[in-house]
Order: C-alpha cells, then structure tokens, then sequence
C-alpha cells in the first residue's frame, strides 16, 4: 500500500481551518432550519387550509429532490433571476437552511400531535390564547420528546454540509481535496477529512446525550 501520510502534516492545520467554515454554515442553516420548522409545522396543524397546503407542498419538493441539486440552484441558477451573484456562504445557508426546515417540520409537526391532548383543552377551558397556549405550554413539551430526532437532523445537516465543496466553500472537505491536489495524494487527505467529520458527529451525539439527561433530569 502506497500511503505516506507524513506528506500531508505540513497541511493539517490548513485542513482544520475548515472547520470553522462548517461550524458557521451548520450553526447558521440550523438556526434558518428550526424557525422556518416552527411556522411550517404551525401551518401543517393549523385550520387554514392554504397555509397547510403550502406547508406540504414546500416539504414535499425539500425532501423529493437532492440537497446538491437545491445547492446548485440556489448559487448557479438563482442569480441569473436576480440579477446578481451569491457568495458560497450565504447560498450553502440558504440551501440547508430552506432543505432543513423541511425535516424539522415534521418532527415538530409529530412531537406537537404527541402531547396529550388534555394539556390543549385545559387551556382552552382557561381561556388561554391560541399562540400563548402553543409558546408556553405544548411547544416545551414537544420539544423534550422530539430532541433526540432534532439532534439527530443537526448531525445529518453537519455531515451533509461537505456538499458545499462542489460550490467553491473552503470548508473541510474542499481544503482536504485542494491538499490532495497539490501533493497528488488524495487518499491521506480525504482520510483526514472523515476523521474529522467523525470526531465531530460523536461531539455531536454526546453533547446531545448530555442535554437528554438534564431536560430529564428537568421533569
């Protein structure tokens, strides 16, 4: 096996500078991600039949059709409507955040028809407002029972973020392959990379574990 991977240590820190590039997308299309849920899942069991229609139509083209593909047309297609370029940054927040939100809806969507319906007339009885009752009452404990599917979709989104590579993004993944280019290695570099990515997604998960346990602990 033809593998040197002391050719790649003068580069390790440069790879790693993009992490804080992922970091900023994740953290940012996550953020995108979860208010839009919040509304689309309001929509979906809502009583205005066009917003729940709009909700599922806008979930069901984000889940039918590849994220590259919304990625693509968000950087190369949409300009050519508007009239001016986007940045790789603000089109891969854009594409994860829009393709994001469709999945959390769902989950939120799920978690929300999950509480027990008493908890709802109750507080209809009391004369509590609509969106009060939503706000303080059952989106809190909805979000305790859904937490783990939502953590589960932050991990998805950081790993599906390398996808950013095909736009020019200098996260983890396009400095690994620009490394690879210029050493004319390819697999030391790339392994790297998912070695990151794998560190990143077990930080991931027992940060997760971690927030499980107190909002338990909470009850």
């Amino acid at each position: 096996m033809n593998l040197d991977f002391t050719q790649i240590v003068p580069s390790i820190p440069y790879i790693l500078e993009g992490i804080w590039v992922t970091i900023k997308i994740v953290l940012a299309a996550a953020l995108l991600g979860f208010s839009l849920g919040i509304i689309l899942a309001l929509f979906k069991i809502g009583r205005v039949k066009v917003l729940t229609w709009l909700a599922d139509a806008y979930t069901s083209v984000f889940r039918g059709t590849p994220l590259v593909l919304q990625l693509l047309i968000i950087y190369f297609g949409l300009p050519q409507l508007i009239g001016f370029e986007i940045d790789a940054y603000p089109a891969a927040v854009l594409a994860f955040g829009l393709n994001s939100a469709a999945y959390i809806s769902e989950i939120i969507r799920a978690g929300i028809l999950a509480v027990d319906k008493g908890q709802r007339e109750a507080s209809l009885a009391l004369g509590i407002p609509y969106k009060r009752m939503m706000k303080d009452i059952i989106l809190p404990q909805a979000m305790k029972n859904i937490l783990p599917a939502l953590m589960n979709e932050f991990i998805t989104l950081t790993k599906e973020s390398a996808v950013v590579t095909v736009i020019g993004a200098m996260d983890i993944m396009r400095r690994a392959y620009i490394v690879g280019g210029q050493t004319y290695r390819y697999f030391e570099p790339l392994i790297l990379a998912g070695l990151i990515y794998y560190i990143m997604v077990i930080g991931l998960t027992l940060l997760g574990k971690a927030v499980e346990r107190r909002m338990r602990k909470s009850d």
